[in-house]
């Protein structure tokens, strides 16, 4: 069974910095893109992040200069260090990847964890 394990989490203040990480198990052939979505209260969930097949990353304008994302090929791995915290970070964040386990490529998603950012 394939799997998005996402960990790193939780409250932080203002100013503050928080290193979310998401590691894909089961049986992988290859990964391609892979990003961080975050969904806020009453809000559609939204693209953070994004990093695909030779390390080209995209953002969004929100966060562009405070959040480095950053994967690992060995470990399919994918990490998101968010620095200059402001409370309109918080939000459920979802890593995303895109993977081929079978004869396509396929969706996936992980399971959300929450960073609160109080003031």
């Amino acid at each position: 069974q394939v799997r998005l394990v996402e960990s790193g989490g939780g409250l932080v203040q203002a100013g503050g910095s928080l290193r979310l990480s998401c590691a894909a198990s089961g049986s992988i052939f290859s990964v391609n893109a892979m990003a961080w979505y975050r969904q806020a209260p009453g809000k559609q969930r939204a693209l953070v992040a994004r990093i695909v097949t030779g390390e080209t990353t995209n953002y969004a304008d929100s966060v562009r200069g405070r959040f480095t994302i950053s994967r690992d090929n060995a470990k399919n791995t994918v990490y998101l260090q968010m620095n200059s915290l402001t409370p309109e970070d918080t939000a459920v964040y979802y890593c995303y990847a895109r993977m081929k386990t079978g004869p396509y490529e396929y969706d996936y998603w992980g399971q959300g964890t929450q960073v609160t950012v109080s003031s």
